[in-house]
C-alpha cells in the first residue's frame, strides 16, 4: 500500500540558572544553548573568579506538571482549574518559542534565559496556581504547596528527568499489546538502515522558524538518536499466562483509519472548552463531533466512521508526520507550524480497535462516557511514570520499544500500539488528573484493591513510512517530538445493547465483531 498524506482544517525548585551560554550550529543539526550554573550565583556581577562548572546543552524547558499534584477537584471548580491548566500549558509554549527564537541573543548575554523566559514564565504559573488553589477553595480545602511547582529549569535533550524509557526492552507498563495481528510481513534480513539521512532531510524554511532549530525542516526534533534498528533490539515481549476463569474473548470495533481527515489540536478530556489545548495535531476515527467543546450530549448525537452506528466512541492520538520538509495545510495553523509541529501528516495504512479480557477473571461492563488517556503527552520531562509508548514493525512486533522509534526494513511498516488501562474504581467516568479513576492490571493480572476488570482497549497502528529516521509525532513543542511521548485518548460512547454484547464475547471466549 502506498503512503497517503491527509491534509486539514485548521510541565522543583528553580536550579541555578545561566552564567554563560554559547550557540553551537554545525551543519543545519540541533541547535542549543550550553548552560553554565554556580551554586553561589547572583543575579548581577562578573562571572570572572568564578568556579563555572558546564551543565549539559540545553535544548528545552523542564516543568512540573501541576495537574499531578492536585487533590480532587470540586464540581464547581473543574471548569477553572482546568482552563487554568491548559493556560500552563500555553505558556510554556510561549516561553519555549522565546528560548527558541533568542537564543543567539542568550549566548551574548548570560542572564537572558532568567529575565526573558524563565523569570516571567514563573511569574506567570504563579498567577495560575494562585487562580486554581482558590477556585478549589472556594468549595473545598485549599490545596498547599503547590506554588513550589511555579519554577522551570532549562535541560539538556539527552538529560533525563526520571530515565524515562530507558533500554530497549521496557514496554511500557503493561504488555506489549497487538501480537496475534496480522502485519504486512517481516523481510528477511533486510538492508542496513542509513541512520544518518535525517541530518539532510528535508530543506524547507517557510514555516517562520528559525532555520538552526531541531532539524532543517523547521522543527525541533526528533534527533537520529531518537532512532534504532528493530533488527538490532532483542525479542522482550512477555505475555501474560491466563488462570482458570480468564475472560478470553475479544470485540473489534471497524472505525475506518481516518480517510475523511478529521484533526484538531484540542483535547477534549485534558483541556475542555480551551481550544489548541493539545498544541499539538490530532488523529479521530469514531466520533466526529469531537473537539474542545465537545459534551457528553454532542458526543452521544454524533455521527461515527465506526461500521457498528452503536459505537459512537471517540479515539484519537497525536498524528505521525514524515520530517520531509513539506508544507502541510497547517503549516501556519495552531497545532502545526505554530507549535513547532511540520511535515506531511500521514494516514494509517492499518487501525485495528480491539478490546480484550483480563487473564484472572471477567470483566465488567465500562460505564458510559468514561474517558482514559493512556501514556503521557510530556514523558520527556516529566518522566516514565506515566508513560506507555510502543514502538515495533510489522514482522517484528515481539520487540517493542518505549523510548525509541523504530526503523524498519524495506517492507515492514511502523506500528503504534496503545494498551489503555483496564482497571475501574467503579463509580467515575473521570479524575481532577484523569488518570487515578482508571488503572492498569498488577503483573499478576489482577485490578488493584478497589478497582474492577473492565474491558481493555488495544489500538494498533499501522504506518507505511519510508524506512530510516524521517518521521516523528506530533507533540508540545518542549518535548521535541520524544517518541516516548506518545498517548492515546478514549472516551466511550458505546450505546448499553452494544456495551452488552462486548462483555458477552470477552467473557465467553468469543471472537466477535
Amino acid at each position: 500500500m502506498g503512503r497517503t498524506s491527509r491534509k486539514k482544517r485548521s510541565t522543583l525548585a528553580n536550579r541555578a540558572i545561566i552564567a554563560s551560554a554559547a550557540l553551537i550550529l554545525g551543519g543545519g543539526g540541533l541547535a542549543a544553548v550550553n548552560v553554565y550554573a554556580s551554586a553561589g550565583e547572583g543575579s548581577a556581577g562578573s562571572s570572572h573568579g568564578r568556579n563555572w562548572q558546564p551543565v549539559r546543552q540545553a535544548s528545552t524547558i523542564d516543568c512540573p506538571e501541576v495537574v499531578n499534584e492536585i487533590p480532587e477537584v470540586p464540581g464547581p471548580a473543574r471548569v477553572e482549574v482546568d482552563r487554568e491548566l491548559a493556560a500552563m500549558d500555553t505558556q510554556i509554549t510561549d516561553a519555549y518559542r522565546e528560548f527558541a527564537d533568542r537564543r543567539d541573543a542568550m549566548a551574548r548575554d548570560p542572564q537572558l534565559a532568567q529575565n526573558a523566559v524563565l523569570g516571567p514564565l514563573k511569574a506567570r504559573r504563579t498567577a495560575s496556581i494562585d487562580r486554581i488553589t482558590t477556585a478549589i477553595g472556594r468549595s473545598a480545602q485549599r490545596p498547599e504547596g503547590l506554588g513550589s511547582l511555579a519554577p522551570c529549569n532549562l535541560r539538556a535533550d539527552d538529560e533525563t528527568s526520571d530515565e524515562p524509557g530507558g533500554e530497549a526492552d521496557d514496554a511500557g507498563p503493561s504488555d506489549a499489546p497487538g501480537q496475534d495481528d496480522d502485519g504486512a510481513g517481516q523481510a528477511d534480513g533486510g538492508d542496513d538502515q542509513d541512520q544518518g539521512q535525517d541530518q539532510d532531510q528535508g530543506q524547507d524554511q517557510g514555516q517562520g522558524q528559525d532555520e538552526g532549530q531541531g532539524q532543517d525542516q523547521g522543527g525541533n526534533g526528533p534527533e537520529e538518536s531518537d532512532f534504532v534498528d528493530i533488527q538490532s533490539v532483542q525479542p522482550n515481549v512477555d505475555t501474560p499466562a491466563r488462570r482458570r476463569g480468564a475472560s478470553r474473548g475479544t470485540f473489534t470495533t471497524e472505525c475506518g483509519r481516518n480517510q475523511n481527515g478529521k484533526f484538531n489540536p484540542d483535547n477534549v478530556i485534558a483541556a475542555p472548552g480551551v481550544s489548541n489545548g493539545a498544541h499539538h495535531m490530532h488523529d479521530y476515527v469514531g466520533n466526529q463531533a469531537t473537539d474542545a467543546f465537545s459534551g457528553d450530549e454532542d458526543l452521544a448525537a454524533g455521527d461515527t466512521t465506526c461500521r457498528n452506528q452503536g459505537d459512537r466512541s471517540t479515539y484519537y492520538w497525536p498524528v505521525l508526520r514524515l520530517q520531509n520538509g513539506a508544507a502541510e495545510n497547517d503549516a501556519e495553523a495552531d497545532g502545526g507550524g505554530r507549535d513547532q509541529n511540520t511535515g506531511e501528516i500521514q494516514t494509517p495504512s492499518q487501525v485495528t480497535l480491539k478490546f480484550t479480557g483480563n487473564p484472572t477473571g471477567k470483566v465488567a461492563a465500562m460505564p458510559r462516557f468514561l474517558r482514559i488517556i493512556t501514556g503521557d503527552a510530556k514523558a520527556f520531562t516529566n518522566g516514565d511514570a506515566n508513560a506507555n509508548a510502543s514502538w515495533s514493525c510489522t514482522g517484528f512486533e515481539n520487540r517493542q520499544l518505549a523510548d525509541k522509534y523504530p526503523i524498519c526494513p524495506e517492507g515492514s511498516q511502523v506500528v503504534r500500539s496503545f494498551a489503555f488501562q483496564s482497571c475501574w474504581d467503579g463509580q467515575n467516568t473521570d479524575s481532577a488528573n484523569h488518570r487515578t479513576h482508571v488503572a492498569f492490571a498488577q503483573d499478576d493480572g489482577r485490578c488493584p484493591k478497589g478497582f474492577r476488570a473492565i474491558p481493555q482497549l488495544v489500538q494498533r497502528i499501522v504506518y507505511d513510512v519510508p524506512p530510516g529516521p524521517g518521521f516523528a509525532v506530533d507533540s508540545f513543542p518542549e518535548q521535541l517530538h520524544k517518541p516516548v511521548t506518545d498517548h492515546g485518548d478514549f472516551i466511550n460512547v458505546f450505546d448499553d445493547k452494544l456495551m452488552r454484547r462486548v462483555v458477552s464475547c470477552i467473557n465467553d471466549g468469543r471472537k466477535c465483531r
